[in-house]
């Protein structure tokens, strides 16, 4: 078979990690075979990334199951959440929770979830962080201007009532009207840095009500947030999901700009951050596992 745009894989027997020839012809464009998990999904699109040089545009990853892990996604994930403990950045539970923070709606439940994070957690994370890892914090507080006043609102409870609402009506359903920005010129235009990464949010109802999610990254860091992104983005799909009476589906991210990311910095008497061979092993320690 030749290869052809979205041929980089995980279930072919042949060295899949080697860059195919297509890929020198699409610079601007890098699909990646749909991968069946969270876990293979990220180590494909870092591979295809990597055998690039480590930088790569508009990186295209489709999750079948963002919620699925089998034995070896679950070894790949103890090998990354090692690797960034050791290297002391943030774990994948971390990350995963800057999206979605899975444990808190495990102990409120969705009548309390809400009023939680924003009472008890995000005024903790602020003093602890600049505007790193307040993702939930966007998609579920913001202003609107109503009547000329301004109004907070929670777009995401809003998207899940309107969802619901359409799910159980006799009535057509509306399946593509579920958007969700993350991007706010207010605080980000103009910024060169610490800024959010993840941009936008789409959810699509299916004929048969499974739900499809497609988010838009401006930036990716595949090592230190690509594999937590995934896992935090799932956890999000599968709450929608559950609360508006809809099934899982895929789950779709396009990367505008994805690197393999390295470098050191000093963080008080200890070293945080990796070197670009460090990556590099990671990496490849994560493909021997896949047999």
């Amino acid at each position: 078979m030749l290869d052809t745009p979205g041929s980089t894989r995980l279930t072919s027997r042949r060295a899949w990690w080697v860059r195919p020839l297509w890929q020198e012809k699409f610079e601007m464009y890098l699909p990646i075979e749909p991968q069946p998990t969270n876990v293979k999904a990220w180590l494909a699109a870092a591979t295809a990334v990597e055998n690039l040089g480590g930088e790569a545009n508009n990186v295209v990853i489709d999750i079948a199951d963002p919620l699925l892990e089998d034995e070896t996604d679950a070894q790949i994930i103890r090998v990354v959440d090692s690797f960034l403990r050791t290297h002391h950045c943030n774990a994948l539970n971390g990350v995963a929770n800057t999206i979605f923070p899975q444990s808190l709606f495990d102990q409120h439940g969705p009548d309390q979830f809400y009023r939680a994070y924003h009472d008890r957690v995000f005024p903790r994370m602020k003093t602890i962080t600049r505007d790193w890892g307040r993702y939930f914090e966007r998609l579920t507080s913001w202003k609107k201007l109503v009547n000329n006043k301004v109004e907070v609102i929670n777009p995401l409870d809003d998207l899940v009532t309107f969802m619901r609402g359409q799910i159980s009506s006799d009535k057509k359903t509306y399946r593509n009207a579920y958007e969700m920005t993350v991007y706010d010129p207010g605080r980000d235009a103009g910024k060169g840095s610490n800024r959010q990464c993840l941009s936008f949010l789409s959810f699509k109802l299916t004929n048969d009500n499974r739900l499809l999610l497609t988010v838009m990254y401006r930036n990716h860091a595949y090592i230190a947030r690509g594999l937590g992104n995934f896992i935090g983005l799932g956890r999000l799909q599968a709450f929608v999901a559950g609360q508006a009476g809809a099934q899982m589906g895929s789950l779709t991210c396009i990367s505008t700009h994805a690197m393999i990311d390295h470098g050191k910095s000093s963080k008080g008497d200890q070293g945080q951050g990796w070197s670009r061979a460090e990556a590099i092993a990671l990496l490849e320690e994560c493909r021997s596992l896949m047999g």
